[in-house]
């Protein structure tokens, strides 16, 4: 089988996690129990998840020139993940993440920094790299035109895309038609997507991941739920991101969806078993075996 292209254009962050017993009131401060340095982002995490399981990834961004954003560059390399499309900005600072993890969930804070630097006309670029991809990955944690740039591209060149709508922004009408899957959470979900009104079509474009409950899809009109494997979580920070590069990699390899979404629930159930956004992404040797054994 031909190793997949994945190109994922999105975000790369430091998070920067406080682990605390309780969240404080407003106005109240609070000790917490570790504090953390890690590598992330929505962009850079998928795109480390997909290539652990065995694409070739090529990522499109940009870093401050900063710490870091060098260090950024490192983890990303290490990961064995194209970063020569990947700009270093002057007079900005890498985006930042904080993160407070506490009763086994997150609240997350972002602030852009560089990220608001990777534009339409820095993407277009690399328009040959892109459409020589076997799939293209997005978020929502770039500008909203660079987005639409993107899909306009891909689907006026028959380059299927995944389009993750996080964090929950509206984008104008007819766009969401041109991806291939969308894969909000059921909070972004909720706050997008009319289902009363969708038609067929439109319906089975969307995965939507719904925790411990699983991945609910639709084939054939039909509305079906792939369940959620049963794990005891350590760090749930993310999980999502290791679904959609994990869910990426298996559709690039011409899985049916099903079979797919069950790979994708069984690289975020082994995410989250482990601390760190980046850290817990599992190997396709881990995926392979917890498959077998389930």
């Amino acid at each position: 089988m031909t190793t997949p292209v994945i190109t994922v254009i999105g975000s790369i962050n430091t998070d920067l996690i406080t682990v605390t017993s309780r969240l404080p009131s407003q106005g109240e401060t609070t000790l917490g129990e570790t504090f953390h340095t890690k590598p992330g982002g929505k962009g850079a995490n998928q795109a480390v998840a997909a290539a652990r399981l065995g694409a070739n990834v090529q990522m499109i961004g940009s870093v401050g020139e900063d710490l870091n954003g060098a260090d950024m560059l490192k983890a990303l390399a290490k990961e064995n993940i194209a970063t020569s499309m990947i700009n270093t900005v002057p007079d900005k600072n890498t985006g930042i993440a904080n993160i407070i993890l506490s009763e086994q969930d997150n609240r997350i804070i972002i602030v852009p920094g560089a990220n608001d630097t990777v534009t339409p006309e820095y993407v277009q670029q690399f328009k040959d790299e892109i459409l020589k991809s076997d799939l293209v990955l997005l978020q929502f944690e770039i500008p909203m035109e660079t987005i639409l740039f993107c899909l306009d591209l891909c689907a006026a060149n028959k380059v299927p895309v995944i389009v993750n709508p996080a964090p929950a922004r509206e984008i104008p009408s007819g766009y969401w038609e041109k991806a291939a899957y969308i894969t909000p959470n059921e909070g972004e979900a909720a706050q997008l997507f009319d289902f009363d009104t969708m038609s067929p079509e439109f319906n089975e474009k969307l995965i939507i991941t719904q925790g411990d409950k699983g991945v609910s899809y639709s084939f054939n009109n039909k509305r079906s739920i792939v369940p959620a494997y049963t794990v005891t979580p350590v760090d749930t920070t993310g999980a999502g991101d290791t679904f959609n590069g994990a869910l990426s990699v298996a559709l690039s390899e011409k899985k049916d969806l099903e079979t797919a979404i069950k790979f994708a629930n069984a690289a975020s159930a082994l995410s989250i078993q482990k601390f760190g956004a980046q850290e817990g992404m599992p190997t396709r040797e881990e995926v392979d075996a917890f498959l077998k054994r389930d």
